[in-house]
């Protein structure tokens, strides 16, 4: 039987929606993030006014379900651990080890956010083409390498950003470091982790607006994506407000540094909370 046609949306070699017309008339939709963070495409009859969502099987919803709740909450509390590690620095008693022992339990979490989100991805019903279209459960899987989905590469990104993080949040442990070395051993990592988590961002945005800019003020996802990288962008800022000048020996600008990561921090946590609604 002839495979119905279908029309690609998204960006360089990413899809993120396929649009066809199955053999029973109509329209039938899938869109790479409601697919698998939701666990659905969706289907429109021929004549009808509005679509119907057709759901994956009971064990991806459980799956994807359980994922979300685990990498939403990690979020949440990672966020909240470096907006406190944070407000310690500025209004505390701004001891290093204090600080740079807070800093690491939240980056536990972020890491942790990051790497399960990645496991839904991975673990995230697949679309089947052809007739009405099916979203099908695959087998447990802890790892995959899958460069050309635009879902996989963003969350990819995100989980290495925290793995570099965690390298800057280890190096702030040690004692009698030089400038030099505080810029190459902290800041760096600090710098590169920023960036890779605006990189995630963008993929973010390449999936939920089809690599077009938009503006989707009724799509959590939209939201979702906007408030992380916002949240990116602040961390950024903090990051290059961090840099330690050799001559002097003291931060660009050590308000706007703290300042950055709390609220850079919230934000994180603020999309958490938005995702816990972002399930089945």
């Amino acid at each position: 039987m002839a495979q119905p046609e279908q029309r690609a949306d998204g960006a360089g070699p990413f899809t993120t929606r396929l649009t066809w017309r199955p053999p029973g008339g109509g329209t039938a939709v899938w869109e790479s993030r409601p697919a698998r963070r939701r666990g659905v495409l969706a289907l429109r009859p021929h004549g009808a006014a509005s679509a119907r969502d057709i759901r994956a099987d009971a064990v991806s919803i459980t799956r994807l379900s359980r994922l979300n709740v685990i990498a939403a909450i990690a979020f949440v509390i990672g966020g909240a651990l470096f907006a406190a590690g944070a407000a310690v620095a500025q209004f505390g008693s701004g001891d290093a080890t204090e600080c740079a022992s807070i800093y690491f339990a939240g980056g536990l979490f972020f890491s942790t956010g990051g790497y399960v989100s990645l496991l839904q991805v991975i673990n995230a019903p697949r679309h089947e083409g052809g007739g009405e279209g099916r979203l099908v459960t695959g087998g447990w899987r802890w790892w995959s390498y899958e460069p050309m989905r635009v879902d996989w590469l963003s969350t990819f990104v995100l989980f290495a950003g925290t793995l570099v993080f965690a390298v800057d949040l280890l190096d702030s442990f040690l004692q009698g470091l030089n400038v030099h070395q505080v810029n190459r051993l902290i800041w760096v990592p600090d710098v590169i982790g920023c960036a890779l988590f605006l990189v995630s961002g963008h993929l973010g945005f390449v999936e939920v607006c089809h690599g077009r800019p938009c503006f989707r003020s009724r799509s959590l996802g939209w939201w979702i994506v906007a408030v992380n990288q916002f949240g990116s962008v602040l961390f950024m800022i903090s990051a290059l407000a961090a840099y330690t000048r050799p001559a002097t020996d003291s931060l660009v600008n050590a308000d706007i540094a703290n300042w950055g990561t709390l609220t850079g921090a919230l934000c994180f946590s603020l999309a958490g909370l938005l995702q816990l609604g972002e399930h089945p």
